[in-house]
């Protein structure tokens, strides 16, 4: 979690009183934060002949971007006391009425497509308050960012720039300006040269540097105010007599620059003159023609079930008590009209993280505070802390294993779209798999829809030890489900293989009697299978069938049935597999394999 330190004196003046380094510490946690040191208890540094003031030092959770400086945490702790409001965000256009524009050019899709941006008017900086500016977009950066290759941050003095700006994408040799901080003129070419050992800004250089295109933002002079993601231009440099700030904002991610310019307006509109008032930017896009203003500061509006609440956290609260203790958290909350169990709310544009009604759930607790919820001691002799009875069976069932002489391996649950279905010479319907819309890359594309990937995987990564190699794995994959709230779900599965000189087939089949008969299901021919599908035996029984799959090599493949409560069902897959699969997978000498469904079993 991120610490962020606070001078202490400022702190307990803004909350409007002193706390003893006990009582701050409950207030944070009734909270949901954590003071990790107050620094008036120990021995501070001395700096040019002054002792550095106390500091308190905060855990703030990585889900919290609106508390990663003092402006956020004063104004939270504040809501949270009851001492002030939830503050109303209001969009102000200038005085005559026309708004700042950034126009985007075609060839910023290249390189980094999205832009955003504000205006902060008759802003008042000190040295503290300009610091806090500079360390939270630090902040935003290193976190919710990840380190700039998401969203930078680029902030500029209005009055030494002039509008209207444009977002555009040139060759490096075209970009020329003094970087912030330099009174040498360089292009881009220069600029990375110049930064390559820059312990602060070499880091970020490899997220344009091989690019043919740098994004730059130019104003109506074509003077550089910014060549992002590395730095500002040193012309709109900002100083503590900085009265109108001009923030821009461009991403690779939508979504997280929307998050990002809310985030810092929010905090910082505390110190204009018209307090949490901002002005608009107007952006125009060259590729489609369209326009938008941007920031949007409106509540994102959501409904929550007042018996969700209750359920979950014991309580008995009517609907406008939970809507008044939604108000110590910043939310605005009424009864809805369409039902009496609902209620609607107003999530505040610092709230990203807030995707759920379990997360106003969780606001609620804290709000009405942790330590007063009811607590409920288990009954005598019920069982407590047991685990799950799927996963009690994966244990069972890896024990069998293991004492059978196979070895246990845990691949990743991500693989690749052609691991996951061509290469095992499967075809995707598009119904089956669930997709990472962003993959990291190629390698992890699709969450698995069988163990085989993983275990062929593993065995060709361990080509050298000695033959025969035989493992297996107890573990889930993951299959779409329209009817489910998430729209997937998790299935168990059991799977091995063996790879050797000869195809292994009656040792897998072995394998596969044997933990059957540790589930007490009866192996049974297939013509007793035929017999026990139209009766009604007792107990579980199972049998094979030829499978034309072509995963497995032809005529060498089976599918597992089985007879439990009364249903017939196929519960996996057993055979020596195809030598295109083997050959996809880099293996040379057979494999045989099985996999099963394990939850049919609970």
């Amino acid at each position: 979690m991120p610490t962020i330190s606070v001078d202490k004196a400022a702190l307990f003046k803004a909350l409007g009183r002193d706390y003893t380094t006990e009582e701050f510490d409950e207030l944070c946690f009734d909270f949901g934060i954590e003071l990790d040191e107050d620094t008036s208890l120990t021995e501070r540094p001395i700096v040019d002949g002054v002792q550095e003031p106390p500091q308190l030092k905060i855990e703030i959770p990585a889900n919290r971007y609106d508390m990663l400086c003092y402006e956020g945490i004063q104004l939270m702790l504040n809501i949270f006391n009851r001492k002030v409001d939830a503050p109303k965000y209001v969009l102000k256009a200038p005085a005559k009425g026309e708004l700042q524009t950034i126009t985007v050019t075609k060839d910023t899709a290249r390189i980094r497509p999205y832009v955003s941006g504000a205006i902060l008017r008759n802003i008042k900086f000190d040295q503290a308050r300009y610091a806090s500016f500079i360390d939270l977009q630090d902040k935003l950066h290193q976190n919710l960012a990840r380190h700039r290759t998401l969203v930078s941050i680029g902030t500029h003095d209005l009055d030494t720039i002039k509008g209207p700006f444009t977002y555009e994408a040139l060759p490096p040799k075209d970009i020329k300006f003094a970087p912030l901080n330099q009174t040498k003129v360089m292009n881009g070419e220069q600029l990375m040269d110049f930064y390559d050992k820059d312990k602060h800004l070499g880091k970020y250089l490899h997220i344009i540097r091989d690019s043919p295109v740098y994004p730059v933002i130019y104003d109506s002079n074509r003077d550089v105010c910014s060549l992002p993601p590395i730095i500002n231009g040193n012309l709109s440099k900002i100083t503590l007599d900085t009265k109108n700030v001009f923030i821009e904002v461009t991403a690779t991610d939508k979504t997280k620059l929307e998050v990002v310019v809310n985030i810092v307006v929010a905090m910082f509109s505390q110190y204009t003159a018209e307090q949490f008032t901002v002005e608009p930017v107007q952006i125009v896009s060259e590729h489609n023609g369209e326009s938008r203003q941007v920031p949007d500061l409106t509540p994102r509006t959501t409904q929550a079930e007042v018996d969700y609440i209750n359920g979950c956290s014991g309580l008995s609260l009517t609907t406008q008590e939970v809507c008044t203790l939604l108000t110590r958290m910043s939310y605005t909350a009424r009864p809805s009209k369409s039902s009496p169990n609902l209620i609607d709310v107003d999530v505040p544009i610092t709230r990203a993280d807030v995707l759920h009604q379990a997360d106003i759930m969780e606001d609620v607790c804290i709000a009405y505070g942790f330590n007063k919820l009811p607590r409920a001691f288990p009954k005598v002799g019920a069982t407590v802390a047991a685990p799950l009875a799927v996963n009690k069976l994966s244990d069972i069932l890896r024990l069998e294993a293991a004492m059978a002489g196979w070895a246990e391996v845990l691949p990743l649950i991500l693989c690749s779209h052609d691991e996951n279905f061509g290469w095992l010479n499967r075809k995707d319907d598009g119904k089956t798999a669930v997709r990472l819309a962003n993959p990291k890359t190629a390698e992890y594309q699709v969450v698995r829809t069988t163990l085989l990937p993983g275990l062929l995987k593993t065995i060709r990564e361990n080509k050298h030890h000695s033959l025969p190699m035989k493992i297996f794995e107890v573990s889930d994959v993951a299959f779409k489900d329209e009817s489910l709230e998430r729209k997937s779900r998790n299935e168990r599965h059991f799977a091995a293989a063996w790879y050797g000189k000869t195809s292994g087939f009656e040792v897998v089949h072995g394998l596969l009697d044997r933990v059957m008969a540790m589930l007490q299901t009866a192996f049974i021919t297939h013509e007793e299978g035929l017999e026990i599908k139209n009766g009604n035996a007792k107990g579980m029984h199972y049998w094979i069938e030829e499978l034309d799959d072509p995963t497995y090599f032809a005529g060498h493949g089976a599918s597992i049935h089985a007879k439990i409560a009364g249903k017939d069902l196929v519960i996996g897959t057993f055979g020596i597999l195809h030598p295109t699969v083997l050959e996809k997978f880099e293996l040379k000498y057979p494999v045989s394999a099985l996999e099963f469904n394990v939850e049919v079993f609970l």
